[in-house]
């Protein structure tokens, strides 16, 4: 990050921290990925429901996980369920490998879930947490022989199958899938994997799982929903929720070995006389064998080399499918189950009422509203004369239906009705930071063991954002009043509709459009249009200087020799080891 001006040690500092910051989480994500044999894919923590320390909750949650983890566990059935406890502290828990697995290579699957799932869900009642090779679930509900087509995860491979071969691959894929579906429904483990002739060189294989404790009928219904929801058009995909799964792959992502296919069926009798073979000419005997060895040897050899091939290939797609696959499909489709009906979103805020208006957004007015369920919800309404337009509406469903973490802001719902585009998130009672932080009479509330506790929720939030999701989301407005606090005063980011997705390799992305809040924006953002998770980092700093000095950063208007806070702290470095204090008290640095 570089100034016109001479740099003083203080900014040096704070390059030094941004740098320090960035170096240590992405070594904590790199070491992390080692492990390929637990991949982790996508995790479902809602936070509807938490549960707090040395709770009766966390205590039976810990002897279920035990239990689920133990050497006495079902690992050869690839299934094991487990209850503790009772109502309203009951937990309930189980996993599901993927069928093929042997069952060390499933124990290992799950008692890495069970070390895994607490740091990723510390406080949550419900969890589901996907790896590639198995999945884990708990929660406060009965969730044992209940069919449950929630927390859906789509993933597909990049490749697109050639126009002139789609309508053959979209058949296949659809008998061969719901071929597996319905042997899968049948049988006792509700499993089933099979491969086709797709080309003369290239084999179609598909697997389709169920819980094991789902009749066949809701078997049945959950992977013709899961088969669905596929991409046929891709050369790979996969659909996952937490009652069943379906996934299929131009190469043997399963162990083929570990998979009895039943024989064809016989062949039907021929009713036809037997025709009696050729009398065999007498002396031709050498040549024949000289012939056929003539013949055979090069084909076999020939096999051997397209295997070779084929294997190189298969290996290759493998890994472009599991770095460069998403968790989602198509933009708006995506979200499809949370579309809400507009006369509902008017009847729940009193037809969008001025007294029940909590907020003004860069894009629209938000609302509080109360659901015909007594949910508590806040309605963004997005002005008709905004800068959002439609794609900027798709990229905020799409995203934030997407992530789920504790510090962000939990979408549920949206709704496009003609002009009218309403985002509906959960209600945060306690508005935004900036209402507390800026307001004389209100700051004293911010004591430092809560502004310290906001300093780390939304840097854990951010940390998710660049690195733990399964996309890297750069925000671009983070800012004090993009981020909201609950009923404890922890912090969730808000407002993604100015977010971009990066993918995999990319490190930055230029534009010609800047947008966002000045002040909170990085030099190379607001001069050259260049954005990278930096940027955010950035922002991250000037937001956690407001919240150290409780000063807003447009406040100064070259007031004590400066233009903004971060000019200001330069001017009184005495301030700034405070800041330093602090951020070190989180944990970004020593």
């Amino acid at each position: 990050m570089r100034n016109t001006n001479q740099e003083s040690p203080v900014m040096s500092s704070l390059i030094s921290f941004i740098f320090l910051f960035s170096f240590l989480t992405s070594f904590k994500v790199s070491a992390q990925d080692q492990d390929q044999d637990h991949t982790f894919l996508y995790q479902i923590c809602p936070n509807t429901t938490t549960y707090s320390r040395n709770s009766t909750y966390l205590t039976n949650l810990r002897t279920v996980l035990a239990s689920l983890s133990s050497s006495n566990a079902s690992y050869s059935t690839s299934f094991q369920n487990a209850t503790a406890g009772q109502a309203p502290d009951r937990v309930t828990g189980l996993f599901l490998c993927r069928g093929d697995l042997s069952p060390e290579v499933c124990r290992r699957c799950v008692n890495f879930a069970v070390n895994d799932t607490l740091s990723r869900c510390s406080n949550e009642k419900e969890v589901t947490i996907y790896y590639d090779q198995c999945m884990l679930r708990y929660s406060n509900g009965n969730i044992l022989s209940t069919l449950s087509t929630g927390g859906g995860v789509f993933m597909w491979n990049p490749q697109n199958v050639t126009s002139n071969q789609l309508d053959q691959f979209r058949d296949l894929v659809g008998t061969t899938m719901n071929q597996a579906a319905a042997e899968a429904a049948s049988n006792s483990r509700k499993f089933d994997a099979r491969k086709a002739n797709f080309t003369a060189l290239q084999k179609l294989y598909g697997l389709v799982q169920c819980t094991p404790d789902l009749t066949r009928q809701d078997c049945l219904s959950c992977l013709q929903q899961s088969i669905n929801q596929l991409p046929t058009d891709k050369i790979g995909g996969r659909f996952m929720m937490q009652s069943c799964s379906s996934r299929f792959e131009l190469y043997a992502f399963y162990n083929e070995s570990a998979i009895t296919t039943p024989s064809p069926p016989p062949p039907p009798p021929v009713s036809t006389p037997p025709v009696s073979a050729p009398p065999r000419p007498a002396g031709k005997g050498g040549n024949s064998t000289v012939l056929v060895i003539a013949i055979v040897v090069p084909i076999i050899v020939a096999v051997l080399l397209f295997i070779v091939g084929y294997c190189f290939i298969a290996k290759r797609a493998k890994k472009t499918y599991d770095t460069t696959s998403a968790f989602d499909g198509d933009d708006i489709t995506t979200a499809d189950s949370l579309q809400l009906d507009y006369r509902k979103i008017q009847t729940a805020t009193d037809d969008f009422a001025e007294s029940n208006k909590i907020g003004q957004g860069g894009f629209g007015e938000v609302y509080k509203g109360t659901l015909s369920d007594g949910t508590e919800v806040a309605v963004k309404r997005l002005s008709k004369s905004s800068g959002q337009g439609e794609a900027e509406f798709k990229n905020e469903v799409v995203l934030v239906a997407k992530l789920q973490h504790r510090n962000l802001v939990r979408l549920l719902g949206f709704c496009l009705d003609g002009e009218e585009r309403v985002l509906v998130y959960e209600y945060v009672p306690n508005k935004s930071l900036d209402y507390f932080l800026f307001d004389p009479a209100k700051q004293s509330q911010l004591d430092w063991t809560r502004r310290y506790k906001i300093i780390g929720g939304v840097a854990r939030g951010i940390l998710y954002l660049h690195q733990d999701s399964r996309l890297t989301i750069i925000h671009r407005d983070l800012k004090a009043s993009n981020i909201l606090l609950d009923a404890d005063m922890n912090p969730k980011i808000a407002d993604f509709g100015m977010a971009r997705i990066f993918g995999l390799d990319q490190t930055q992305e230029n534009t010609s459009r800047i947008v966002g809040t000045y002040g909170y924006m990085s030099p190379e953002y607001a001069m050259h249009g260049q954005y990278s998770m930096k940027s955010d980092v950035y922002s991250f700093g000037v937001l956690v200087l407001e919240i150290i000095s409780g000063k807003k950063n447009s406040s100064f208007y070259q007031t004590d020799g400066a233009h903004d806070l971060v000019s200001y702290v330069s001017f009184v470095p005495i301030k700034f080891h405070v800041y330093l204090n602090i951020v070190a008290s989180v944990g970004l640095i020593d």
